[in-house]
């Protein structure tokens, strides 16, 4: 059986269904993974065929529009919606289209989320099933805010089950003009406000996260399925530098500290704060500076900086960790079994900073916008120092490293798909 599954976005988006598809294949799919170019290594280095995607997400975040959402946040749902349209629109259109072509001889197509409307007209168009995936909980439900709303408390199940629509409106205001132009090309009927949710409640949807973080709310359906996470397989072939290796072994483990592509306008203010922030904990420090996300200059000998590391790798060897809340790296910390300290920028990132505080795993998030040094280093003193939090995070990742999160969506994805 041929599947497309359709991915784009950052790495955290990409990742987990690069890793899906290697678990398809493992169990007999021919996977195509549709995905922008900027990725075709990755995709190649996992052994997967790949059809390119107009469009490169680190790009466009990596611009001064870009740069500018990621600093203000977004908390303001028309500056948002506003913004997206003007990030999004010069490649949405092609995106679909070579999606499209990607499924011409498809049996079924396989997208996240995020990108159901588009992925539903394909389907409907190519005459295939669509199956839904997620890394972040997109339904709304009264059990907890929808991620990405700007109040996380739990107000109670009337105020978190609108939430849950709400975003999803917002999230379809970003591409509606794109989505619709698209369906009137093949001579579609155009969705409505109501289609997103419509879509995603009567779709099969696999969450690619864990039970024990988030149980299956009991107001979802039955076609939403949380499956654990999925997580990539050890990289046999990596090996940390020697420098590295001499740094771990030359006191107690440090705290890591890394926020992808985060970093808004001034990343050396931002590696500057996180020295100073280090300093006053007393804590050792390794630094990941990812694709723009933090940027160093001189640092003292109690301080590591590293490009990139594998997360599976190298936070169970961390003190704690330190990042912005994206769901991929928040996953592999709570696997790591270690405490976390989470400064949301934008997005989903606040709702994982919540979940990581209230499953007592972790310190209350602290917002870019009210970071300071001073702030900073007490929550990863807190964090080391506080034998709760260390405990209650360690056997939270013996339960999360022993599901077999592509294992059970393999297997409900057979039972869809057939194959």
């Amino acid at each position: 059986m041929r599947i497309t599954i359709f991915a784009a976005g950052s790495r955290g988006d990409v990742q987990p269904c690069i890793v899906l598809g290697r678990g398809l294949r493992r169990a007999g799919f021919n996977v195509l993974l549709a995905a922008p170019e900027n990725f075709a290594g990755f995709i190649k280095e996992n052994g997967l065929s790949h059809h390119p995607l107009r469009g490169d997400v680190q790009q466009i975040m990596a611009s001064e529009i870009g740069r500018g959402f990621m600093e203000t946040g977004s908390a303001n749902p028309i500056k948002q919606i506003r913004t997206m349209r003007t990030m999004i629109g010069p490649v949405a259109m092609g995106m679909a289209a070579d999606v499209f072509e990607a499924c011409r001889n498809a049996d079924g197509l396989i997208s996240l989320a995020v990108f159901a409307p588009f992925a539903h007209s394909i389907a409907e168009i190519q005459d295939i099933p669509l199956i839904n995936v997620e890394p972040t909980p997109f339904l709304p439900t009264r059990a907890f805010p929808a991620p990405g709303w700007p109040v996380q408390r739990n107000l109670g199940g009337l105020h978190n089950r609108l939430s849950g629509f709400a975003m999803l409106q917002v999230i379809w205001q970003w591409y509606r003009p794109f989505v619709n132009s698209f369906r009137k090309r093949y001579g579609l009927p155009a969705y409505t406000p109501a289609s997103f949710y419509r879509i995603l409640n009567s779709t099969p949807l696999l969450g690619a996260y864990s039970s024990s973080v988030i149980p299956h709310p009991p107001d979802w359906p039955e076609s939403a399925h949380i499956t654990g996470y999925w997580f990539p397989d050890p990289n046999t072939e990596w090996r940390p530098p020697a420098q590295l290796e001499a740094f771990l072994d030359a006191g107690d483990p440090p705290v890591n500290v890394g926020f992808g592509s985060m970093a808004g306008r001034r990343p050396e203010q931002l590696a500057r704060l996180v020295l100073e922030a280090l300093a006053k904990s007393g804590q050792r420090g390794l630094l990941l500076t990812g694709w723009g996300g933090l940027r160093t200059m001189s640092v003292p000998d109690s301080v590591f900086v590293i490009d990139s590391a594998p997360h599976g790798w190298l936070f169970p060897r961390m003190a704690a960790v330190v990042h912005h809340g994206g769901a991929g790296t928040t996953a592999e910390g709570l696997r790591a079994g270690v405490p976390s300290v989470i400064l949301p920028f934008m997005m989903d990132q606040p709702f994982w900073g919540g979940r990581v505080k209230t499953l007592g795993v972790g310190l209350e998030p602290i917002p870019r916008k009210k970071l300071t040094a001073d702030r900073l280093a007490r929550a990863i003193h807190t964090a080391v120092t506080q034998p709760e939090i260390r405990q209650r995070a360690a056997r939270l990742g013996e339960a999360i490293r022993a599901e077999d999160g592509i294992g059970d969506a393999t297997r409900i994805l057979r039972q869809y798909l057939g194959g």
